[in-house]
């Protein structure tokens, strides 16, 4: 190892990576709660797990993943860096984004400022504070590696991919699911919820769409789904649909038609490309998710899909997704 003296750029350098660090933390850390999570067994309550939590609101709502609290009658308490530690309840779960709604007892939390990762670039420095392992107020820190990940949740036909999830290697432990990652300014720009591999972890993005499902949780405990019975993914648009829709990039390709689904029932099929939903374009799944929300449950929509090299306009009825709450 050399012991060859850190030049004046790179010593700055340094200390403002450090600087920007450590002001996250500083804002942030009280934010994030530790949660030692139980569940009820032979007339009382053993332990069940171990997750992180931030603080939505001063009167004690908590976001986490739902994995963290999975189980019938979970429960726990979720410990901060001031040293309470105050008993929580599960308001609701929404196992297909992994977001979960804790309600816990106090009055007088320090709530995070929720960013918009619709904004992250790669290679753009991040925040990982949890608990893991148990180890309270823990901090990583790194970049994003990848945007648009996909991370499968559910049972095939009635489950969902997350679309959008952010990639980092700001190091991820057991215990991390459900802790802030944040930008450099302490905005809580994603949850993280699982491990890509050594060095590589995945969090669940703050996005229109995410704060749509967090609102449904914290007044109603659950989420309401449109549900259109496809699998997709996001395919550049041909030459000749370059043609049809100038400006566009991008549609939602068909790569499944589930049975006795709506999309069936609409004469939709395998490799048509999704173009718009109701005259809006639609370029990715998220997209698709976001146009097609649950006030469309049951009401007829058009969807132009491209097949055979022109435009199709199929009428849709979407159902609520079982189980989507």
């Amino acid at each position: 190892m050399s012991n060859a003296p850190v030049p004046p750029a790179e010593r700055e350098a340094l200390d403002a990576y450090s600087a920007a660090v450590m002001a996250v933390v500083e804002r942030l850390a009280p934010s994030v709660a530790s949660l030692r999570v139980t569940r009820p067994a032979g007339g009382g309550r053993r332990a069940a797990g171990l997750g992180s939590a931030v603080a939505l609101t001063p009167d004690g709502f908590l976001l986490t993943s739902a994995h963290v609290v999975d189980g019938r009658g979970s429960a726990g308490h979720a410990a901060f860096t001031d040293g309470r530690e105050l008993p929580f309840a599960v308001v609701g779960r929404d196992p297909l984004s992994d977001l979960a709604v804790l309600r816990a007892e106090g009055d007088d939390l320090t709530p995070a400022e929720l960013g918009d990762a619709e904004a992250l670039r790669v290679g753009q420095l991040v925040v990982a504070i949890g608990n893991p392992h148990g180890f309270a107020g823990s901090v990583t820190a790194g970049v994003v590696s990848a945007l648009g990940r996909a991370l499968p949740v559910g049972r095939r036909g009635g489950g969902r991919v997350v679309d959008d999830m952010i990639q980092t290697d700001a190091a991820l432990n057991p215990g991390n699911s459900g802790g802030a990652l944040a930008d450099s300014r302490g905005r809580v720009v994603g949850l993280n919820t699982a491990l890509a591999g050594v060095g590589l972890g995945l969090a669940v993005p703050i996005n229109a769409l995410t704060r749509r499902v967090i609102g449904a949780l914290m007044s109603e405990g659950r989420v309401r789904r449109a549900y259109l019975g496809i699998a997709g993914g996001s395919r550049p648009l041909p030459p000749r649909a370059r043609a049809l829709r100038p400006g566009r990039g991008a549609g939602v390709e068909v790569v499944e038609v589930l049975a006795e689904g709506p999309a069936e029932r609409a004469g939709m099929r395998a490799e048509d490309l999704i173009l718009e939903v109701a005259g809006d374009p639609v370029t990715s799944v998220w997209e698709l998710q976001r146009r097609v929300g649950p006030e469309l449950i049951g009401t007829p929509v058009e969807v132009t899909v491209l097949r055979g090299g022109g435009a199709l306009a199929l009428t849709l009825v979407p159902e609520e997704l079982p189980g989507g709450g």
